[in-house]
């Protein structure tokens, strides 16, 4: 069981296997989203602490203890993580929660994620040792050829608050797989986990440099980090702006940039469905889950007009049922927003919807039972137009707006009517439906009579403003390989493209 009070370790940045002051000495406050109390603080990196770690990932590149490690050799730290992780499991799970609101039960399940992920991509990087020389077949006898994978170089990391450390090892640890040497920039609104991954890598005896991790602001570590000229790829989860401005960073050096941005996923109910409080919940589980800060989040609602207002009865009853408490109470399942900014923003949305004419069948408020904290109640937007805010912008909050259809055409167009292009979910028993509506989404990833479910073995990402590139499965390592083609010439006889000079000349 979570301890309510337990200590938040006081940490430095993390560089070359040590604990580092920032050169400028900052500090940067910790905010339980619950209570609104500070519990701590921590170190703020800029722009010099970027070149120090750097520096630190380009030695640990250069020393045989990393840079010219087997697979084999690297699964063994991956493991080690792991295994530590699950160690630390209880600890790791309560100070996530009372840095991010999240509830204890989600995470406590990350924690478990967070160790699969490091086993998985153990296994992935001992794959690799078979597939580092891969030899290629050719018509012409006069060559040999293969293809060679090696690590990229540096990777810069760059994660946000929702998952904190979940969301830190789906780049860690492939980047680690890989032979990277990698520096982690997570978010500042939640970095307590990810500074005691720096912990757990000291204790393993993970070699110096191979992981960095630089807490800060975005403008002051970010920034600094995506613009590196020694910093050979970028992998950035958050917002569409900050994206951009990463994209364009990396741009000035033609580096390789991977974007998961945001997301407004829409999740459509037919009529066909056999139970109905089955498709409520996974409606509400793709929407409220971890309070709603999800970048897939099913946010959008396509009911079928003839089961519109059944539906909307029994979801009704299922909200009313989600208890909203302090995240570390038992069974509780709707935690506080990450920070008073968050808060404001998903009440202004609402507010918003309200002003354009939108129905506010649900929620919309602080639940009248906590007085602090960052809460806001689960919410239910009906009355919804396609022209609205609420319809198109990503909230990150516990925001559900719905729209009704007639035909499967009005669905499609309904679904796809979005500038993001992450997930999807149909929920429906025709076969032949699920597979034209599976054809016909524009989103990266497909959710078939559910919503959410996440695993790390299957690719990550979506297309549109949702970004480019995959995390996870054998996705999520390939974009920190390096892929080299050598060819080399075999035959004892000449080439003859030339004439050959006279014996004279």
């Amino acid at each position: 069981m979570a301890i309510r009070n337990v200590p938040i370790p006081s940490r430095q940045l993390y560089i070359d296997g040590e604990w580092r002051e920032p050169v400028k000495k900052k500090r940067i406050p910790i905010i339980n989203p619950a209570t609104e109390e500070i519990m701590g603080d921590i170190p703020a990196a800029t722009g010099e602490d970027v070149d120090i770690a750097v520096e630190a990932a380009q030695r640990a590149l250069a020393r045989g203890d990393w840079g010219s490690t087997t697979g084999a050799q690297r699964a063994k730290y991956l493991r080690a993580i792991a295994a530590k992780v699950l160690e630390k499991k209880s600890e790791l799970a309560t100070l996530e929660s009372l840095d991010s609101g999240k509830t204890l039960l989600e995470s406590a399940a990350d924690m478990d994620d967070v160790a699969a992920c490091f086993e998985y991509n153990a296994d992935l990087a001992e794959a690799l040792d078979s597939k580092r020389k891969t030899p290629v077949n050719l018509h012409l006898d006069s060559f040999k050829t293969y293809v060679l994978r090696e690590p990229l170089g540096v990777a810069g990391l760059i994660t946000p608050w929702n998952y904190p450390l979940l969301m830190a090892t789906w780049k860690v640890a492939p980047a680690l797989a890989a032979g990277c040497a990698a520096i982690l920039k997570p978010s500042e609104l939640a970095s307590i986990t990810c500074l005691e991954l720096g912990e757990i890598c000291r204790e393993i005896g993970l070699p110096p440099g191979a992981l960095n991790i630089l807490t800060g602001l975005g403008p002051e570590a970010g920034a600094p980090l995506a613009s590196h000229p020694h910093v050979d790829t970028i992998s950035f989860t958050g917002s569409v702006p900050t994206g951009i401005k990463i994209m364009t960073a990396a741009a000035q050096f033609v580096k390789p940039v991977t974007l998961e941005l945001g997301g407004k996923s829409p999740i459509i109910v037919f009529d066909d469905i056999d139970n109905l409080d089955i498709a409520v919940e996974w409606t509400l589980f793709g929407c409220f889950a971890n309070t709603g800060q999800v970048c897939s989040a099913t946010s959008r609602l396509i009911l079928q007009e003839s089961i519109a207002s059944e539906f909307l009865n029994r979801l009704l009853v299922w909200t009313k049922n989600i208890k909203i408490s302090d995240p570390l109470e038992e069974d509780c399942k709707l935690g506080p927003v990450v920070s008073s900014g968050q808060y404001e923003k998903v009440l202004k949305f609402i507010s918003n919807a309200k002003n354009e004419g939108a129905t506010i069948l649900y929620g919309g408020e602080r639940p009248q039972h906590l007085k602090k904290g960052y809460y806001v109640q689960p919410t239910i937007i009906t009355d919804v137009n396609t022209s609205m805010e609420i319809w198109k912008e990503e909230v990150f909050g516990p925001v559900l707006c719905v729209k009704t259809f007639k035909t499967e055409e009005e669905a499609i167009e309904l679904a796809n009517d979005s500038k993001y292009g992450l997930a999807s979910a149909v929920m429906s028993k025709n076969v032949e439906r699920r597979e034209r509506f599976t054809k016909a989404f524009q989103t990266g990833i497909i959710w078939i009579n559910c919503s959410q479910p996440t695993f790390h073995q299957l690719p990550w990402g979506g297309k549109k403003r949702s970004g480019f590139g995959r995390d996870l499965g054998e996705w999520g390592l390939e974009k920190y390989l390096n892929i080299k083609q050598v060819t080399e010439y075999t035959s004892d006889e000449p080439w003859a493209f030339y004439k050959a000079p006279s014996k004279n000349q």
